[in-house]
């Protein structure tokens, strides 16, 4: 005679405790996501769906996940006492003692959820909140990834090139984290041109949380690019052997940069140019010819200006007193090198005044120069009326003077 099978009874108050701890680790191998992340999630959420339909429950909720027999339950603490005012936070001392004979009065008990209604509710809000939190986790371990890359260097292949504005998709790889980030046209350098499938390093300006996940925004005209090359390519400047002081870039046509070496048999323009050319070049070809003039630092303002203003040769450099939050100097160079100093359309003198933060007067050798101390002079005269002007508006302000006077 054939055996009957009996079927173990199943709790209508337990979800299926297996399938739900296996879905859990299933998530873990696949997305690297840990179980105690989405365990936390589908607590919460199942806590909140039970306290949708059941408002009175308040805080008194309490979710039991017993991985080891495969069980999830939902309790709910109550209150004996001896009246009940709130059966849904409170329990007689008579109905209490059923189930507990040593219950007293004041004591805290946990009352398993009878209605079926939890099964139905756990099914649908965990299978919910399991796909909201995977994508959640996702995004979180996408943004921690990218945020350590910030103002660093990364290779990106192009997915798509919009054909109406002209800005170019890339999937962006850091560790074992992949996203997509886009490259405006404000971001990328005239001139060059995009393929679909092109491999393109991108300088990571900043990574932001976004309601669609991390956001990454890039850039191929930021001088950090430049930087972040010549780490690549240059040991001395990655091993902080060489240090790069300041940089000024225009991108697409042309680079200064002020580089020192602590080390005095360091040669910091050597080590960057490198033999015949080879380590700057390479970054020129990344720049697609973009050039670049390597100048050495200096503590010195009017060596440092004279540097910057290379390839021009230059005669004298003065400094000129300004306000407060600017610098000026007026630079005196050979009649033949005056347009070499300006350079194309101003360029060459714009690029040096940013690289120094000086504002650069540039006049040649045969002009008549103002005397020195009629420009101090100048400045000086020019500072008080300011602060005149300044006071006086102040007065004006408080009251203290008339704002205007009838004769």
């Amino acid at each position: 005679m054939a055996k009957r099978v009996t079927k173990k009874a199943v709790n209508p108050n337990e979800m299926d405790g297996k399938e739900f701890f296996e879905a859990i680790h299933q998530i873990e191998q696949e997305k690297g996501i840990k179980p105690g992340y989405m365990m936390e999630k589908v607590t919460q959420a199942l806590l909140a769906a039970y306290r949708r339909d059941h408002e009175d429950v308040g805080e008194n909720l309490v979710i039991e996940a017993d991985e080891a027999n495969s069980r999830v339950r939902l309790f709910i603490k109550k209150e004996i006492v001896e009246e009940v005012d709130n059966p849904a936070m409170e329990i007689s001392l008579e109905e209490a003692r059923r189930a507990l004979p040593q219950a007293e009065v004041g004591d805290m008990v946990r009352m398993e959820v009878k209605a079926r209604a939890f099964g139905r509710i756990a099914a649908q809000t965990a299978r919910q909140v399991i796909i909201q939190g995977i994508r959640e986790a996702e995004q979180g371990m996408i943004y921690d990834e990218f945020s350590t890359k910030e103002h660093e260097l990364l290779t990106g292949t192009i997915t798509r090139i919009d054909p109406r504005n002209g800005s170019v998709s890339l999937r962006l790889h850091a560790g074992d984290q992949f996203t997509d980030a886009y490259l405006g046209s404000s971001e990328q350098v005239k001139g060059e041109r995009y393929m679909e499938g092109q491999h393109l390093k991108v300088y990571v300006v900043e990574v932001r949380r976004a309601t669609k996940g991390p956001q990454v925004l890039i850039s191929r005209t930021h001088p950090g690019l430049v930087k972040r090359l010549f780490e690549l390519e240059v040991p001395e400047v990655y091993d902080g052997t060489v240090e790069i002081r300041s940089m000024a870039r225009e991108a697409g046509s042309r680079t200064k940069m002020a580089v020192w070496a602590d080390e005095p048999n360091v040669d910091p323009i050597g080590a960057c140019v490198g033999p015949r050319g080879q380590r700057v070049n390479t970054i020129v070809e990344e720049l697609k010819g973009e050039k670049i003039d390597i100048i050495r630092w200096s503590e010195d303002p009017a060596e440092y200006i004279a540097a910057a203003l290379s390839p021009a040769d230059v005669i004298s450099v003065e400094e000129i007193p300004s306000k407060a939050d600017t610098k000026s100097c007026r630079v005196v160079v050979p009649d033949d090198q005056l347009s070499l100093a300006i350079g194309k359309e101003g360029q060459n003198a714009r690029l040096a005044a940013k690289l120094t933060g000086y504002k650069i007067d540039i006049k040649p050798a045969s002009a008549p120069l103002e005397p020195l101390e009629d420009l101090i002079a100048q400045a000086e005269a020019e500072a008080a009326e300011e602060a005149l002007e300044a006071a006086m508006a102040e007065a004006e302000e408080s009251g203290e003077v008339p704002a205007h006077v009838e004769e």
